[in-house]
């Protein structure tokens, strides 16, 4: 009788361990524990209840005409890494009952830092997915507690596929998953290095271009190239500045013209007509107010009196003094230092000389002591 106790429990045991496997792996098999899905459709019914409530509140509502003071709502980071599965799901019959071991416990924020750093470590986010082999980009990203890194809608697409929750690269059970943005912050990276890149080569070539502009080159071709480009841009600008407007031109010589002939005139009223001694003695009376002792041009002394005469004969006294000359402008000179500038001047071709001191027109007369 004890024997067939013994062997009915026996058979009850092997019953409720049977039910309870089938029961565990009836559970594998469905959707529900898929974290990807789940939370897929967990957030689609929080949508739901969320416009049913703001429906609901805005019927509710009265018109009052009073102004209210409305909170401003708070702006979520729309980086902030979250996690999908953050209770773990109900024990089944077998893990109860201690035929499979319970699954792990949600992960720590300590230990999530300590996976991201692994995945960090080998690169994944650098990586395209593994499952679609495509760069991450700005599409949502998902980190397992494995460290694996996939597309958030590729890992989905793997769950419905396999009906399983499998890591599809190291094929590790029951894993977590947390919402990563280090592909797409990775991207914006990438994207303004380029953008920088751009910029700077732009600059880099527009200043080189200036200075080619500028600085001739060493070889001999493009010096030479550089050179003709040069040598056309000034003609081009000459060519461009150049004023063709002969009516204009031919009046400008015309004002030109009566311009000189004014002077002339004027040149000729003031030395055409000859000094008469009255004049004369008039020019040497304010010359002798002017007390000239010496000529301008060699700087020695004028024969004015007898001590000049004898200055400049010199102590020999053999020299005979040079001979003083007057001009209309009162001013003196020794007569053969300004017959040597006249010669010595370009004066020869013009109708008149020019004083070594007033540059005014003259005319001379050698004057008796």
């Amino acid at each position: 009788m004890f024997k067939n106790k013994e062997h009915s429990f026996k058979k009850d045991n092997l019953a409720i361990t049977a039910v309870a496997l089938q029961d565990h792996i009836l559970n594998d098999l469905q959707l529900g524990n898929l974290s990807v899905v789940g939370h897929s459709k967990t957030t689609i019914q929080k949508k739901e209840n969320r416009l049913k409530s703001v429906k609901k509140e805005a019927k509710a509502m009265i018109d009052t005409g009073l102004k209210k003071h409305t909170q401003v709502p708070k702006v979520e980071d729309p980086e902030k890494e979250y996690v999908l599965d953050p209770t773990p799901p109900p024990l089944t019959l077998a893990q109860k009952l201690g035929l499979l071991a319970p699954p792990p416990l949600p992960l720590s924020a300590q230990e999530w830092e300590r996976v991201k750093q692994r995945s960090v470590l080998h690169g994944d986010s650098k990586q395209p997915c593994p499952i679609c082999k495509e760069e991450f980009e700005l599409r949502p990203q998902v980190l397992l507690s494995c460290s694996h890194v996939f597309h958030k809608a590729c890992l989905q697409a793997f769950e419905k596929f396999t009906n399983k929750k499998t890591c599809p690269l190291c094929r590790k059970n029951q894993y977590q998953t947390r919402v990563i943005y280090d592909g797409a912050r990775l991207f914006r990276i990438k994207c303004a290095t380029r953008i920088q890149a751009c910029w700077r080569g732009h600059v880099v070539r527009k200043w080189y271009r200036n200075l080619r502009k500028v600085v001739p080159p060493k070889d001999p071709k493009l010096r030479k190239k550089f050179l003709e480009e040069k040598f056309a841009e000034i003609s081009h600008r000459l060519l461009c500045s150049y004023h063709n407007n002969l009516d204009e031109l031919f009046s400008e010589i015309d004002h030109c013209l009566a311009i000189n002939r004014s002077v002339l005139q004027q040149l000729d009223d003031k030395c055409g007509h000859e000094i008469t001694d009255e004049e004369w003695e008039k020019i040497q009376v304010l010359a002798a107010q002017r007390e000239i002792c010496e000529c301008s041009i060699c700087l020695t002394p004028l024969a004015h009196d007898g001590g000049y005469q004898q200055a400049a004969a010199g102590p020999s006294g053999g020299q005979r003094p040079r001979e003083t000359v007057l001009l209309s402008c009162a001013h003196l000179f020794h007569h053969t230092c300004l017959l040597a500038l006249e010669e010595f001047s370009l004066g020869d071709s013009l109708p008149f000389h020019a004083c070594p001191l007033c540059r005014s027109c003259y005319q001379k007369k050698i004057l008796k002591w």
